[in-house]
């Protein structure tokens, strides 16, 4: 939603934020008032930016995203042209298509957290796939280990020593975590077994003041009842005195009588003001020890639902550690038949350097034998060449001979 949003104009000029453009959804839509307020009100998060992260999960947890995004690009004249360049992404007639594919979000169910997330700085995301390899990569080594060289041997099996670490180290920091999630677990399990010794004080609290009030409302209605009776005595025995002692008594006396029965009447109203105020002392310190158990009530609910959702990433955290830990032994397994491999390939050149040894050996005999050869040839070379010309030295005495025989027997014809 940021492509194409407008820069800052000027020094004093104000900044293009994406919070301003969502706040715009409530003009349109009621529902986006609540999480607009609420989002707000938010002690935790202090940048536009991050009120605009918190939207968009409090959107997307009412399954309501795609229709807020609908209705900005149907005031887009209104709301966006004045924040967005005309080449940005909502100003075009694809975003209609992103709306569409929005709306398949509203079949998951989320459960996303805002209160205790900094959502002011980016959130950082690890990519495991370039890590973590598939067990296709052990089957490749087994197929081309007899035609590779060392070096990409050696440097695959350090990538995957590389990998084994990187997966143990990333085993410590769930193991971490997952020790952090269940000491605090244990904090909010004690803080909510407080929680129940004071709501169980509280009622004990709350059921002895109201015996103590009504004991005090009975005790105000004995306290009543008998003042009356002893008013109605005294009026009584007043009258007898009066009918006795009318004709004895002066008016002086009867004045002093009616001062001293107006100012019993009057103790008597104050002593009832003061025991009203205090019946409606009771009653609010009752009203206020009923809201009070209502908001521990509350407390103890938003307690019990956040233990529910530690719980749930405790258990998604173990499924992560127990898939990381399947990883691993994959690749252990791998490795050990690389290891393997290699021991088998190391015999191999081992066996092969001591036939290639051995044929030296034999080729460094067949030399001497060659060369012992050629000595030999070349002797008997020496020799035949000296035979051959014995031989023709002895063809020629021979042919001279022969020639002196011929001429010799035809001397001897001629005598």
């Amino acid at each position: 939603m940021r492509h194409g949003l407008k820069p800052k104009k000027g020094l004093l000029g104000p900044k293009k934020e994406l919070w301003d453009i969502l706040q715009m959804v409530e003009k349109y839509s009621p529902e986006a008032a609540d999480i607009t307020a609420s989002i707000r009100d938010l002690p935790t998060v202090k940048t536009a930016m991050g009120r605009a992260r918190a939207w968009l999960r409090l959107a997307l947890m009412q399954k309501r995203l795609a229709d807020y995004l609908r209705i900005l690009l149907e005031h887009r004249e209104e709301t966006l042209e004045e924040y967005f360049e005309p080449h940005a992404l909502m100003l075009n007639e694809e975003a209609v298509i992103i709306t569409g594919l929005l709306v398949g979000l509203n079949v998951v169910d989320c459960n996303l957290c805002v209160k205790e997330e900094d959502l002011d700085s980016q959130q950082g995301v690890i990519d495991f796939s370039l890590y973590l390899r598939g067990s296709n990569s052990s089957n490749e080594l087994a197929g081309n280990g007899n035609n590779g060289n060392n070096e990409p041997k050696q440097r695959h099996i350090n990538t995957m020593l590389d990998q084994k670490n990187y997966i143990e180290e990333l085993n410590r920091h769930l193991n971490a975590t997952v020790t952090n999630l269940q000491s605090k677990v244990e904090g909010l399990t004690t803080t909510n077994a407080l929680m129940k010794e004071d709501l169980a004080i509280a009622k004990n609290t709350m059921i002895q003041l109201v015996e103590e009030n009504n004991q005090l409302k009975h005790a105000l209605g004995q306290d009543l009842s008998k003042d009356s009776r002893m008013k109605v005595m005294e009026v009584q025995a007043d009258e007898e005195e009066k009918r006795s002692v009318k004709s004895n008594t002066s008016d002086k006396y009867k004045h002093e009588k009616e001062s001293e029965l107006g100012k019993s009447l009057e103790e008597e109203k104050k002593k009832n003001m003061e025991l009203q105020k205090e019946l409606d002392l009771q009653i609010s310190l009752k009203a206020e020890m009923e809201v009070a158990m209502k908001l521990l009530e509350k407390d103890i609910h938003d307690k019990q639902d956040t233990i529910i959702s530690l719980r749930r990433q405790l258990d998604d955290i173990k499924l992560i550690n127990l898939e990381m830990y399947k990883k691993l032994q994959e690749c252990e397994s791998s490795l050990k038949h690389k290891t393997e491999l290699i021991a088998k390939l190391e015999a191999k050149t081992e066996s092969m350097g001591s036939t290639i040894h051995q044929l030296d050996e034999k080729l460094q005999e067949d030399k001497n034998v060659r060369k012992n050869l050629e000595e030999n040839s070349r002797s008997l070379g020496q020799k035949a060449a000296i035979a051959e010309t014995r031989a023709v030295a002895a063809e020629g005495d021979l042919r001279i001979e022969r020639e002196w025989r011929i001429s010799l027997q035809e001397s001897m014809m001629r005598d």
